[in-house]
């Protein structure tokens, strides 16, 4: 009866939102969205929002500002909030992002290589897979020793990660043969790339190449955007990224952090996820 129904009908308003993320797991490629995309950064109300929209999954902020000296979702109450409106709201935590490493930046402050350890349990107890580890700004990554540090930070944290099961993804502003030394120099498998097409447009980088040559067992998430514009209207070739995606065989989610040009946030991501939706379909 599943593979009867026309993308048509299945992308229609009426239904059923569990239905849609049937249709992204027989394709795939599962789309999810971040919590600060929604405005609702490390908010428990951005899981209702996301399976409002119809997304199949969202990313939250594990937070900036340390209270008493843990991370925001270093807490057991709150986790099983987030659990909470997971469950009743059918849509998974896809992954977090440990945004604090904006402060203190892991190439260069040991409190970084504190707070990725202490997102490992975090992540684990929200049935999340992955943890984005943010290289931009003040701590974006410069200096082949700098990668080099964050290389050997991770491969002394890496293990607890593999007991956890838990990723810990690189995002940054280097291309994918620098992640890889990184990656390799970690001597985890764990320490995978979060490819974000719209950093790599960005930095000069040939997208397509990169997902193609990373492959699909060197990268746990995407993070899909062409900033400031609508997915489709900026200078990224979304249909050939999609398809470049589809062509190494990549099972997981990819998540939109797209701006808002209308500022109707729900609107114009509920624009994007179906732009997204149609190039799957």
């Amino acid at each position: 009866m599943f593979m009867k129904i026309s993308r048509r009908s299945l992308l229609a308003g009426g239904v059923g939102v569990p239905l849609v993320r049937a249709w992204a797991r027989v394709r795939g490629l599962k789309v999810g969205v971040t919590d600060w995309n929604l405005h609702l950064t490390g908010k428990v109300e951005a899981v209702e929002t996301a399976a409002r929209l119809r997304f199949d999954g969202v990313q939250v902020s594990l937070g900036r500002k340390p209270i008493d000296g843990k991370l925001p979702l270093d807490d057991t109450v709150i986790q099983q909030q987030y659990l909470t409106a997971s469950k009743i709201h059918n849509i998974p935590i896809d992954g977090t992002c440990l945004d604090i490493l904006h402060v203190n930046g892991l190439k260069n402050d040991k409190l970084g290589a504190k707070w990725v350890a202490d997102a490992i349990p975090i992540t684990k107890r929200l049935n999340a897979r992955v943890i984005l580890l943010p290289f931009f700004g003040k701590c974006a990554l410069k200096t082949q020793q700098e990668m080099d540090y964050v290389g050997d930070v991770l491969r002394e944290i890496a293990p607890e990660a593999e007991k956890a099961g838990v990723i810990l993804g690189l995002e940054d502003t280097i291309s994918a043969e620098d992640n890889v030394r990184i990656m390799e120099r970690s001597q985890s498998p764990v320490v995978l790339t979060y490819y974000d097409v719209g950093n790599s447009t960005q930095g000069g980088f040939d997208v397509l190449k990169e997902i193609h040559w990373l492959g699909k067992d060197r990268i746990c998430q995407f993070h899909l955007k062409d900033n400031p514009q609508y997915l489709g209207e900026g200078k990224i070739d979304f249909p050939a990224v999609v398809k470049a995606i589809e062509d190494v065989g990549f099972h997981g989610f990819a998540n939109l952090e797209t701006d808002s040009p209308s500022n109707a946030v729900e609107d114009d991501l509920s624009k994007n996820l179906r732009f997204v939706r149609r190039l799957l379909g």
